[in-house]
């Protein structure tokens, strides 16, 4: 069997496996998982700027509450439909993610990070500032009504976990498509080697611009469904927290693998939910699992087990 087959019978599997999940799992954990699904979507559209082009981002919290905000407040303030919302918040993620890269990518490595997070922690200032319009930290919900799709309300279990395996499945899917295309090992080229690349005549700035709208496109589309999926949107999505979050997902996954987005949100989440059960201090026994991780796995989990064995894993 070829590199490509496996790999494509690898995520086809894991859809059918979180397909068969929802006939089995009670109902707290079948929201937990459309949550991580959720998750895993924008982790991987951090996944595409950090682990596979090298753009080490602190301000994709800002795209993911642009996504969020570009669904809710279309239907709060105009009352629009929800497909409608959906993909204004898409547009909304890219859109501000191609802004921030215009002025962003003129700088590289600590000082493109801290840009980034100045443009985050901006943006998060301008949403409390406009809370009479953004809701500020109160946010906003979203009613029930405003969340059927084709007869079916997302506000529901059912509905709502396979409206998040379908986003996850097309995320994913696309995903293993574009790091597999020509674009996709210009990416990786260029987080090898710029100088290399600009010589085999690959304009840094354009790849890196590109990756980076992918990416806000990724988050944009998280943003949104997780707030219509939940029936949340707050300005709370745009702090720090959530520009780190991703970046955890995917260093313990394994940066530069599609399916380790989801096996780091899956395996964070779980554990603070666990820990959190039996001490205050859960947040001492993350950073302990993480420390470990560094130490004895540094490229991920999928990473470390790519390096060891499964050459093929994309």
């Amino acid at each position: 069997m070829s590199a490509s087959t496996k790999s494509w019978a690898l995520h086809l599997g894991l859809i059918a496996v979180l397909f068969a999940a929802q006939f089995v799992l009670p109902s707290y954990h079948a929201t937990n998982v459309s949550r991580i699904m959720v998750l895993a979507v924008f982790a991987m559209g951090y996944n595409i700027a950090f682990g596979y082009t090298g753009l080490l981002s602190l301000g994709h919290a800002l795209f993911f509450a642009a996504g969020m905000y570009g669904m809710g407040l279309p239907i709060w303030t105009l009352g629009w439909a929800p497909m409608p919302a959906l993909i204004s918040g898409l547009l909304a993620g890219g859109a501000l993610a191609g802004l921030v890269g215009l002025l962003a990518l003129r700088t590289a490595g600590v000082s493109f990070m801290i840009v980034t997070l100045m443009f985050a922690q901006a943006g998060y200032l301008t949403l409390l500032y406009l809370n009479t319009h953004t809701g500020g930290d109160e946010g906003f919900v979203v009613d029930s009504g405003a969340r059927v799709i084709a007869g079916f309300d997302l506000s529901t279990d059912t509905p709502r976990y396979m409206a998040a395996l379908i986003l996850f499945a097309a995320a994913m899917l696309i995903c293993l498509w574009l790091v597999r295309s020509p674009f996709g090992r210009v990416m990786v080229a260029m987080r090898e080697n710029e100088e290399r690349s600009r010589m085999l005549g690959y304009n840094p700035f354009q790849v890196k611009l590109a990756a980076l709208v992918i990416s806000g496109f990724y988050a944009g589309i998280a943003g949104a469904a997780y707030g219509m999926l939940f029936g949340y949107v707050g300005a709370t999505f745009a702090t720090i927290q959530y520009s780190i979050l991703p970046m955890l997902y995917v260093l313990l996954g394994g940066a530069g693998t599609v399916i380790g987005p989801f096996l780091g949100a899956l395996l964070m989440f779980y554990l603070i939910d666990i820990t959190s059960g039996y001490t205050t201090a859960y947040l001492f026994v993350v950073g302990a699992a993480l420390v470990v991780l560094v130490l004895f796995a540094p490229k991920g989990i999928l990473g470390t087990i790519r390096e060891r064995g499964l050459k093929w894993l994309p």
